[in-house]
């Protein structure tokens, strides 16, 4: 009995309690209901968690902050984005008017994440990832030059450098969907091998500038958050 209150006990047991405490205010705790990852949320997220989902759900964070402001300092939706009286800027306001979470600097850069994760997703044959990115028509297209692929014994060696560019330069409501395009200007290592390994296309010690313009669209009338890679257009 002496042994079980023994003072230097006692404190070994609070030390330990408050190191667990600690870890788990650090690490979390996981319940199997946490959720997935969403690369246009605002919500602070590890580099693991960004890789553990595909959606692409509508911001709000930045529209909320600017809705609760008074009248009199709101800007428009497209400050920063277009210049007055732009195609541009009309398309922005007209899907913030369809839907005020929309916020333009959230969007953009979950466009960035959403690029590399389907060039990426393309080079490694991940159609899951894939379907869950494309509309049905783009992913046809996306499928079929990865099974040309495969068919014919290549293998792409591929790695992602990054985004040096990504600008707004499309929008507009089309009935209850959004588009929004997006200019992309990023860098990246390739190289296509045939079945012989010799390399056919690209070069595995070359960073390459690559500029691409993107389309996504969500309808606004619906449930699901999800925007999703419409159209896609390389310039070089």
């Amino acid at each position: 009995m002496s042994e079980a209150f023994d003072p230097f006990n006692i404190i070994l047991l609070a030390v330990a309690v408050v190191v667990i405490l600690r870890l788990r205010s650090v690490l979390g705790t996981r319940t199997g209901h946490e959720r997935r990852y969403d690369p246009f949320s605002t919500t602070p997220s590890s580099e693991a968690e960004k890789r553990e989902d595909n959606v692409i759900a509508l911001p709000g964070q930045e529209a909320e902050v600017r809705h609760g402001q008074e009248d009199d300092e709101v800007e428009p939706v497209w400050a920063g984005y277009a210049e007055e009286g732009s195609a541009l800027a009309r398309g922005l306001q007209e899907i913030a008017d369809a839907d005020d979470s929309f916020a333009p600097g959230e969007f953009l850069e979950g466009a960035k994440i959403a690029y590399e994760m389907v060039v990426t997703a393309f080079a490694e044959s991940d159609k899951k990832t894939l379907k869950n990115l494309l509309t049905g028509e783009v992913y046809k297209g996306f499928a079929s030059a990865i099974d040309q692929r495969v068919a014919d014994g290549e293998t792409l060696e591929y790695q992602f450098v990054g985004i040096d560019q990504a600008d707004l330069v499309g929008s507009a409501m089309n009935r209850r969907k959004a588009m929004v395009t997006v200019k992309f200007v990023s860098e990246m290592i390739s190289a296509t091998h045939n079945a012989d390994g010799q390399i056919i296309d690209g070069d595995p010690k070359q960073v390459r500038e690559v500029t691409e313009i993107w389309t996504f669209e969500r309808d606004v009338s619906s449930r699901d958050p999800n925007w999703k890679l419409s159209a896609t257009e390389a310039t070089d």
